[in-house]
């Protein structure tokens, strides 16, 4: 077991799996009026606004199941039904804000209700958590077991992710669903979204704070509440960013030693002769050495803004670099297409190319491109903006448009058809991340965000 996501709470486990904005082009994705696949629309509209019009799309896909919705993360072909991760549904929200429209502020200001409807809803708790996952739409289980109810059930409780047991709560999860809140509450001035955040900011500092020696905030509870015993370099990224926007939105100066604690975290897990970030640690103690993820280098520099820590994007362009192309071992990229950006960590890269990632899954490709990774690596090198970075970026976005217009096509979500070349697959070829999952060429809510973001050079991580 890494200092990441163990299997009981990974959101990212059981998958089956233009560079330019303007709020003219994102208007009619973002008011959710989406393209049609094929139309004419659909075919002059910029990659951003396929983006977008995807995002709709997933938000929109059960309309018969009630307004107070999330938006389902993975294409139906992904083989997780209507299941919409609380960390995707933060990305999206975050996304929508960075359209600066109208219309991507009623989609923000949706979801952020559907996450506070979810925090005094839940069918258990009543102590401001919210669940690594919810149902957002009806299905018929693998075992042959019906699934009914949309987000909302008929008694108004939520409808927590029990099917794959995604029932446990992370603190990462909980970090961006309230990085997410607080940049609503500041948009738009509304105290609810403000009073959610700090219940998950209150929830974390009673649940995972420790005085083990290496300090910082551990990674949760499973879904039997049970606490988890690792602390996630990327978990403790997320909170410097959180507590330090309750800080400035509260004016209460508890969550400035908070974020204090969370960052000295981060920072003992620099390695100043390599240049990057480790994972973690499994008992507080002993800090974990391998894998080295892609998330914990990107994230650490959008969180930090510390040019002494800067290099940690120089080691993921060198280390992690990879193309995909359909000569690769394994690799599902039609001929013609090839696909540069990063792979998920350290350890993708020396995957067994003879062995399924995961039972009942495809071979891996140790060159697979993880797209959601590698739209933040864009995002954090022009945030950098040293010499070099933009180019670089550009290349990374423009492998990504490449990917949504060409992967993922036939697609659907809650069986609807998806706007034509919209969203962005997950990753180009199956990709083993090292940390006991894989990552397959589905269309993705998380990674069209970042994807998103990106272009709009805008980043969630900045208090």
């Amino acid at each position: 077991m890494t200092g990441r996501q163990g299997p009981e709470l990974s959101r990212r486990s059981l998958i089956g799996a233009g560079l330019g904005i303007g709020a003219a082009s994102l208007t009619a994705a973002g008011s959710g009026q989406a393209l049609a696949t094929g139309s004419p629309g659909a075919l002059r509209a910029s990659a951003p606004a396929r983006g977008y019009a995807f995002l709709a799309a997933a938000m929109d896909a059960y309309p018969d199941h009630g307004d107070i919705r999330l938006t389902q993360s993975y294409t139906d072909q992904a083989g997780l039904f209507s299941t919409a991760f609380t960390y995707d549904n933060a990305l999206a929200l975050l996304a929508h804000l960075a359209a600066r429209t109208p219309a991507g502020l009623t989609r923000a200001t949706a979801l952020g209700d559907a996450l506070l409807h979810a925090q005094h809803h839940d069918p258990d708790h009543d102590d401001g958590r919210l669940r690594q996952a919810y149902n957002v739409g009806p299905y018929t289980f693998y075992d042959g077991s019906p699934q009914p109810d949309g987000f909302v059930r008929a008694d108004g409780t939520v409808n927590v992710g029990t099917q794959f047991g995604f029932t446990g709560t992370a603190v990462g999860d909980m970090a961006w669903a309230g990085i997410a809140l607080g940049a609503l509450a500041h948009r738009t001035g509304a105290r609810r979204f403000l009073d959610g955040a700090v219940r998950i900011g209150e929830w974390i500092e009673r649940t995972g704070r420790t005085d083990e020696p290496l300090g910082g905030y551990k990674f949760g509870v499973d879904g039997a509440n049970q606490k988890l015993p690792f602390t996630s370099t990327e978990h403790n990224t997320d909170l410097v960013c959180l507590f330090g926007r309750l800080a400035r939105l509260t004016g209460d100066r508890v969550w400035r030693e908070r974020r204090g604690r969370a960052e000295a975290f981060v920072r003992r897990m620099w390695e100043p002769s390599g240049g990057f970030f480790y994972t973690g640690t499994n008992d507080g103690v002993t800090v974990n050495k391998s894998p080295v993820p892609e998330d914990t280098q990107t994230w650490t520099h959008l969180a930090l803004d510390s040019r002494r820590h800067s290099r940690s994007l120089d080691w993921a362009v060198t280390e992690l670099a990879v193309q995909d192309h359909a000569g690769r071992t394994n690799s599902t990229v039609p001929a013609g297409q090839s696909y540069e950006g990063v792979t998920f960590s350290s350890a993708s890269l020396l995957a067994n190319e003879d062995a399924p990632i995961a039972d009942g899954q495809p071979k891996p490709d140790r060159n697979g491109v993880w797209f959601e990774g590698t739209a933040h690596l864009a995002l954090a090198l022009r945030d950098r903006g040293t010499r070099g970075d933009e180019p670089r970026a550009r290349r990374l976005l423009a492998s990504i448009e490449r990917a949504q217009e060409l992967l993922g096509d036939g697609q659907t979500v809650g069986a609807r058809p998806l706007p034509g070349r919209s969203g962005v697959v997950s990753a180009s070829s199956p990709l083993d991340t090292g940390f006991g999952f894989g990552y397959y060429p589905y269309r993705h809510t998380g990674a069209t965000a970042w994807y998103l973001m990106a272009t709009a050079r805008f980043n969630p991580l900045r208090a």
